[in-house]
């Protein structure tokens, strides 16, 4: 397998034909950590990298987009809830680069296939709020069986706060109530 600044590299071949991106894909590595963190960082911030323009930022989001597509091909239409590991792996290709938290929800059909995965809520590096009646809300417009809800914490902490289990809880038996199965996923 090769190291993540020898396929950023390869990647880059396609944006400097007459240089080699060697530096440029090293220099990335080291700013973000890793290839996936470099596809998905913000654009503002890939462009703080010397060498990375506009060029390099549409054809690193491309790769971005064609990552999110396959894992997302890889349960659409499936059974969701059967692969707890094609789910986070899922999620993780999605948003797990994020800057800030979220709160997504799944929301899936009586035969476990995905109808919709959407945010619901986005907060600021430590907060988000969600609010029951919309999550509701928007369960029985798609006619969701079932829904599976992410929260995501950027400090990377899995631990959940207290405030958290009392969102979670209350989110759980709203839907239990309208008769819908419900899951949660700390991501």
């Amino acid at each position: 397998m090769l190291p993540d600044y020898e396929l950023l590299e390869l990647v880059l071949f396609r944006v400097f034909v007459r240089k080699d991106p060697k530096d440029v894909a090293k220099r990335l590595i080291a700013r973000f950590g890793s290839f996936a963190e470099v596809i998905n960082a913000p654009a503002e911030g890939l462009k703080q990298v010397k060498d990375v323009g506009d060029a390099v930022v549409t054809e690193l989001k491309i790769i971005q987009a064609s990552a999110l597509r396959l894992a997302k091909s890889e349960i659409t239409g499936r059974p969701v809830l059967s692969s707890w590991t094609q789910v986070l792996d899922y999620l993780r290709a999605a948003r797990a680069y994020e800057n800030r938290e979220l709160f997504r929800i799944l929301f899936v059909d009586k035969k476990n296939r995905l109808i919709a995965d959407e945010v619901q809520g986005e907060g600021a590096v430590d907060h988000t709020q969600v609010f029951v009646r919309e999550l509701v809300k928007r369960g029985l417009e798609l006619s969701a069986t079932a829904i599976t809800l992410v929260h995501n914490h950027r400090s990377g902490n899995l631990s959940p706060w207290l405030a958290d289990n009392d969102m979670m809880k209350l989110m759980m038996e709203a839907a239990r109530r309208f008769g819908s199965r419900s899951h949660y996923c700390r991501a």
